[in-house]
């Protein structure tokens, strides 16, 4: 194949066979091939040569303005987060502060709660972002994608996980939000009111309910000293939950709550502290009320989560006697509302106004600061 020189310009095109004008295409000038004067023919071997030759400067020109163009040198490299490992039932604890946080709503089951999967994620939210704890040292057993799946044998196996391998300074929490149920005693003398508390999985009407012995001896005996366990429970007949030997009444006022037999339900040496929906003979309930979204979720839950970010807000510390004069204030105005306990945690019950309890194992000031 033949070329064309431009003799203005010095662009080289290529010739089409037999083409008797042509065009250049740099300065557009357009060239009739019968007269020899207007341009210099070349060789289509001399054309690739030319044509070599450019590609060869371009790429040295590229290269010199790299060499002065010290961030054209090579692309940045982009640095992304490596996302937080989430903790699981068998990875080991990391040291300092861990939370169980447990939400049942019975998909697809006749008592199917509307709240407990908005209240996990709140929850959730609120030790990740006000408490700072670490992410791998929360572990979540919900009805979730990615969570796995709040089982009695997965329930009791987080309270194995919560005090595996604790130390003096460790602090502890445990969150349930779900079904509570009450039953007789299994133990003669172990209750003064002569009832069990429970706290319902998802599987409890194959597998049973997980008993209030149980949670004491699971998470509340283990506790050596400097450790410290709090235990938030939104459900039904949840107040001695935790079978705490001193409860604060309405008054402000320890009572005790020991088993008439004589039963030692204390720690090692630490200390559990157990915030509670309502009475053990009262019921919890579900509400859009009390959140600012009109989402369907605890009242106890939602009750607890403002307490604490509206202090944070005005950069103020919350005592256990605010805390609790907040919730038991907030629930009683919304229980003025009509239809306030439309979503009530068991059916077929008249409105009944809930009361959250405070436990502990050993008498405290309440006006001293909380905190996890």
């Amino acid at each position: 194949m033949e070329a064309l020189t431009c003799k203005r310009c010095k662009q080289t095109s290529s010739l089409p066979p037999s083409a008797q004008r042509v065009r250049c295409f740099g300065c557009k000038t357009l060239y009739s091939l019968s007269t020899t004067g207007d341009a210099v023919r070349s060789t289509s071997q001399e054309w690739s040569l030319d044509i070599s030759k450019k590609k060869t400067e371009a790429k040295l020109l590229c290269h010199g303005l790299r060499r002065r163009l010290p961030f054209a040198s090579a692309p940045p490299q982009q640095h992304f987060p490596t996302p937080p490992r989430a903790a699981s039932l068998h990875s080991e604890p990391l040291p300092g502060r861990r939370a169980l946080v447990c939400g049942v709503s019975y998909r697809k089951q006749k008592h199917e709660l509307k709240g407990s999967e908005l209240d996990v994620r709140k929850m959730r939210e609120l030790l990740l972002g006000n408490f700072r704890f670490p992410p791998e040292s929360v572990l979540v057993l919900a009805e979730e994608d990615g969570c796995l799946p709040p089982t009695r044998r997965n329930i009791e196996e987080g309270f194995r996980w919560l005090v595996r391998g604790i130390r003096s300074g460790d602090s502890l929490l445990f969150y349930f939000s779900g079904h509570g149920k009450r039953q007789r005693e299994q133990v003669p003398g172990d209750e003064i009111d002569g009832f069990d508390e429970t706290i319902c999985p998802v599987d409890f009407e194959e597998n049973g309910m997980i008993v209030d012995n149980f949670i004491n001896r699971a998470v509340v005996r283990p506790l050596g000293p400097g450790v410290k366990l709090h235990a938030i429970i939104d459900s039904c007949h949840s107040g001695t939950i935790l079978d705490l030997p001193h409860v604060r009444d309405a008054r402000g006022e320890w009572e005790d709550n020991s088993p008439p037999s004589g039963a030692y339900k204390g720690t090692k040496g630490g200390k559990a502290i157990c915030f509670s929906a309502c009475e053990d003979y009262q019921l919890a309930a579900d509400t859009t009320l009390l959140s600012s979204d009109k989402e369907m979720t605890g009242a106890m839950t939602i009750t607890f989560i403002n307490a604490i970010k509206e202090s944070q807000e005005r950069n103020e510390k919350i005592s256990y006697k605010s805390l609790m004069d907040y919730m038991h204030d907030s629930i009683k105005q919304a229980g003025k509302s009509g239809g306030f306990f439309a979503g009530i945690r068991r059916r077929f019950h008249r409105r009944i106004l809930q009361d959250p309890i405070l436990s502990s194992t050993e008498e405290f000031n309440t006006s001293t600061e909380f905190n996890l």
